[in-house]
């Protein structure tokens, strides 16, 4: 059974490439939310079923950027199913062409070695850049 520390190993090496898919580190009825959803993006997600099939579906925006490397800090709480980790990969964007550097922060319990909540504390202008969904973030925050 993995501890929290071991799961967000599990979570760099899927931000990595590294072959780990995201949904199976969950609870069957685990929840991921997005506090600072892009515009689309759901803030909330039910299930494994549903993180994988939104995953799934996101996959492709993964070829928007040349990774070359990911790290992880991991800062316990006075919680043993809580940590609170800064998951920051680093890069060259293809939307923009230019170095890049992300980080995101997480609030991830962790209860009998699976995921039951990850709250994502992303950037969403560092996100938008990235993604090269500049024009949907304007757009939703004139609209």
């Amino acid at each position: 059974m993995d501890s929290p520390r071991q799961v967000v190993e599990q979570v760099r090496r899927m931000v990595a490439g590294e072959g780990v898919v995201f949904a199976d580190l969950f609870a069957e009825d685990g929840v991921l939310r997005y506090p600072f959803a892009l515009p689309g993006q759901p803030p909330e997600l039910r299930g494994r079923a549903a993180i994988r099939a939104y995953h799934g579906a996101a996959a492709g925006s993964r070829r928007l950027f040349d990774m070359d490397g990911v790290d992880a800090l991991v800062r316990d709480t006075d919680d043993p199913e809580v940590v609170v980790a800064e998951i920051e990969h680093h890069g060259r964007s293809l939307v923009t062409g230019e170095p890049y550097r992300f980080r995101a922060l997480a609030v991830i319990r962790v209860r009998a070695g699976e995921i039951v909540s990850y709250d994502d504390y992303m950037d969403p202008i560092a996100t938008a850049r990235l993604l090269g969904r500049t024009a949907d973030l304007a757009a939703a925050l004139t609209g």
